[in-house]
């Protein structure tokens, strides 16, 4: 196959995959799916992990997180990528309705992460997330819905009305970013919607957590088609390599595991981040149920590792000097590993060292990222999930643009490279 095409092809693949998952729920649900199709077996929390040696297993938590992993014959280590299922929007509030009997009735929302704003005016938005439901047996039952349609939409105030727009702006989220979603002569209010989307009454709705999120089509460009870009490239660039990685490869000596945390973009601090025992108990009951002793877990725990994966900078060519002096990464310049002598970033030499030469065997191109030294970088996985698990830790990703927009971009050929580095990572 034509390199181009396989590039096209494995990133056509992400994007199909971030079409259907406009919220962590849809990422796992979906992530579910192909598992099962893959011949992997669900586990539940609240019932005891019966594992056999040679079989494949999953388990879910709050549907928004998820952990998969294959048992090997024999555990040497294991071999785990973990990414996150959020991205930055913004949420809808209990009580939403705003009206305004003179123009448009508008919904009340917070932001969730840290977004560029700009990036959710004047574009189709629609909603998405899940709804509790109380049937007439009293049962509460979680239903997944998505609107998939351009149901609501932030609009700018003209020029005209404010001439200093393109000098500076700062936006109020309670005034400005109340998005418009009916004509002032509806007479219904939001319920109405949520209850038909869910197909139930109003009246046994209980609760709620659904979001804004973007439904501009995904799409290649430039030469070649070079790049792509697309809503919540990250970190579902990562999360959809990692399950490529997983699914496309058999168990060996280090048990191959991805975990793919919700909570990310808020600090990981609940009990389906990376912050959790997620990890940790999932860790724990496979060694027990695989009758594997303390000294003998401790053991296979040193000899583990973790590619922590979420996309970092490429250098902007508009603002060079936002970019570290010495390191200038690039889309399509291959897997980027990520540095921080504060550590932010877990990657140390010798981390550094056992990657660089895993992707040198495997004619996988690598560059490396640092932050410009007077600027303050973001935050990620891998030293926060090592806080309950602690073992060798590299942080990772792909280079792109425009982090945190609604509308993000990245690099073409950096998928496949992803996706080629999982699968010798998880099956080495």
């Amino acid at each position: 196959m034509d390199m181009i095409q396989e590039y096209i092809n494995d990133t056509t693949s992400l994007i199909e995959f971030i079409k259907k998952c406009p919220t962590p729920f849809h990422v796992v649900a979906n992530s579910e799916k192909m598992l099962i199709e893959g011949g992997f077996t669900k586990l539940e929390e609240n019932r005891p992990f019966c594992l056999t040696r040679g079989k494949s297993y999953f388990v879910t938590r709050n549907n928004s997180s998820i952990i998969a992993f294959r048992v090997p014959s024999e555990i040497k280590g294991l071999h785990i990528v973990s990414a996150h299922t959020d991205s930055p929007c913004l949420k809808i509030k209990s009580n939403p309705d705003v009206k305004n009997t003179d123009t448009c009735s508008r919904l009340n929302i917070e932001t969730y992460g840290g977004l560029i704003l700009s990036t959710w005016f004047d574009r189709p938005l629609s909603i998405a997330g899940r709804v509790f439901v109380k049937n007439k047996n009293d049962d509460i039952k979680e239903h997944l819905i998505d609107f998939k349609e351009d149901e609501v939409q932030i609009v700018n105030l003209a020029i005209h009305q404010d001439r200093e727009v393109n000098i500076g702006h700062k936006y109020s989220v309670q005034k400005e970013l109340l998005p418009i979603w009916a004509d002032s002569d509806y007479e219904g209010d939001f319920l109405d919607r949520i209850a038909f989307h869910a197909n139930c009454e109003r009246t046994e709705i209980l609760d709620y957590d659904l979001f804004l999120y973007n439904r501009t089509e995904p799409h290649f460009w430039g030469h070649d088609k070079a790049f792509f870009s697309s809503p919540k490239i990250d970190d579902l660039g990562c999360a959809y390599s990692a399950l490529a990685g997983l699914l496309d490869i058999q168990a060996c000596n280090y048990m191959p595991m991805i975990c793919l945390f919700d909570n990310e973009e808020t600090g990981s601090g609940t009990k389906q981040g990376a912050l959790s025992d997620f990890l940790y108990s999932v860790i724990e009951r496979i060694f027990f149920s695989l009758n594997i002793d303390v000294e003998t877990k401790y053991m296979i725990l040193s000899e583990s590792r973790m590619l922590s994966a979420d996309n970092g900078h490429a250098m902007h060519p508009n603002y060079p000097e936002k970019c570290d002096i010495s390191n200038k990464p690039k889309m399509n310049g291959g897997v980027l590993i990520k540095y921080s002598a504060n550590q932010k970033y877990t990657t140390d030499a010798e981390g550094g060292a056992y990657l660089k030469e895993l992707m040198e065997r495997n004619n996988i191109p690598y560059q490396v990222f640092l932050n410009h030294s007077d600027i303050l970088g973001g935050s990620t996985l891998g030293n926060l999930s090592s806080q309950k698990v602690s073992i060798k830790t590299i942080d990772l990703g792909i280079a792109q643009l425009a982090m945190h927009s609604s509308y993000e971009t990245a690099g073409t050929k950096d998928t496949t490279e992803l996706i080629k580095l999982f699968k010798v990572f998880l099956s080495e």
